[in-house]
């Protein structure tokens, strides 16, 4: 009789306490009238040349490809939402020293940004004020090869950064 009694209540609670996962829109923060998603240019209050644009294009690639909203580049005021950026710093900073020479031989760069989406009507559907991402890179002797690294590991930092604001914004993780 105790071991009926424990599963009638141990069982209900097994069940809904799961196991985290979902399925993909099962928890989209967004509206179900959301059908299209204007992405202007982020903006940049940072001395880092063009990583707006490139956080921005990282951000349309990742929604385009993750979702089936119709994505527009740049403001749109038919618009269902916009979803508005900003690159509040970009750091480089040296990470480890080489022995030998006592050089700088990898650096992390650290982006941090501001994230907002708002209806058609401008209320805030769901907003982060601080991402924070990193990436490390190697310092090269050639400098044309360290300035073509910096650039791919900003490339590689966007997309990393889009991966997790369109994980969080359609999926809450």
């Amino acid at each position: 009789m105790r071991s009926r009694f424990g599963a009638v209540f141990v069982l209900p609670l097994l069940l809904l306490s799961g196991c985290g996962y979902h399925t993909v829109n099962s928890a989209v923060h967004l509206p179900g009238a959301v059908h299209t998603l204007a992405i202007p240019s982020f903006k940049n209050n940072t001395q880092s040349y063009q990583t707006q644009a490139v956080f921005t294009q990282a951000v349309i690639r990742e929604f385009t490809s993750r979702s089936p909203m119709r994505i527009v580049s740049g403001e749109d005021a038919d618009a269902d939402a916009t979803l508005r950026g900003t690159i509040l710093t970009f750091t480089v900073g040296p990470l480890t020293y080489d022995n030998t020479t006592g050089q700088t031989s990898t650096y992390l760069v650290t982006i941090t940004a501001r994230l907002e989406l708002v209806d058609r009507q401008g209320k805030v559907i769901w907003q982060n004020p601080s991402y924070l991402f990193r990436q490390q890179y190697e310092q090269v002797q050639d400098l044309a090869s360290f300035i073509q690294e910096d650039s791919a590991a900003t490339r590689r930092l966007a997309q990393d950064f889009a991966s997790a604001a369109v994980a969080d914004i359609l999926e809450s993780f």
